[in-house]
């Protein structure tokens, strides 16, 4: 059972995301089984609503994995549009190119190897929407740079901000995350909160989803 959304709310939800198809669905089972770090469906149905409201063209993703949530994100995107994504691990990699494949998004998806904290001083923008995923001890780091990036009235969305609730200090009696990696996202959230080129709000989606959208 989840710490932030009790497991029969979730069941109700996932019943009714009418968004993911056959192959994102074996894709998703993959990844579970493999134990992969992928977001689920009913934040890839969130991101794919987001990407569709705002008409966005051009999307950077922090954390590819095995491109399940590309999918999403790309799948949204229409004729011309483009996603940016990195991922640290060459084998991962491999295998997100092979599902964006499966998937029919293979033209649309570009993924560049190696460290995002690096990777992202060598992009340009402006960029729509920035889906933040990939190492949490980054996320902090990445801050100002993915803001710069985004176009006014862009988005960037970050997973796993309430981190099975041991962002608040005593909710969990028995945390399994590590420490740096829980402290990071909470001062990540603090500073989320506090910019005022930021205007955000938190949903307690599966593992807590921010969304913010840049003002200026």
């Amino acid at each position: 059972m989840g710490n932030i959304v009790p497991d029969a709310i979730e069941r109700y939800l996932a019943g009714l995301n009418r968004l993911a198809d056959p192959v994102l669905q074996d894709i998703e089972r993959e990844g579970r089984a493999a134990r992969l770090p992928i977001i689920d469906a009913e934040v890839g149905g969130l991101l794919r609503v987001l990407v569709t409201a705002i008409g966005a063209r051009r999307i950077l993703e922090i954390g590819t994995a095995i491109g399940y949530s590309g999918i999403w994100l790309a799948g949204a995107l229409p004729p011309g549009g483009t996603l940016m994504t990195m991922e640290l691990d060459p084998d991962r990699a491999a295998m997100a190119r092979q599902n964006f494949a499966r998937a029919g998004v293979a033209d649309r998806a570009n993924i560049m190897i190696g460290d995002a904290g690096l990777l992202v001083a060598k992009v340009s923008g402006p960029f729509d929407l920035i889906f933040q995923d990939g190492a949490k001890a980054l996320y902090g780091k990445l801050l100002d740079r993915l803001v710069g990036l985004l176009r006014p009235g862009g988005l960037l969305v970050t997973d796993n901000v309430l981190w099975s609730g041991e962002v608040v200090p005593g909710f969990v009696s028995q945390p399994s995350h590590d420490v740096a990696d829980t402290r990071a996202i909470a001062d990540y959230n603090e500073r989320l909160a506090a910019d005022a080129r930021l205007r955000t709000t938190v949903l307690p989606l599966r593992d807590g989803v921010s969304v913010s959208v840049k003002v200026k």
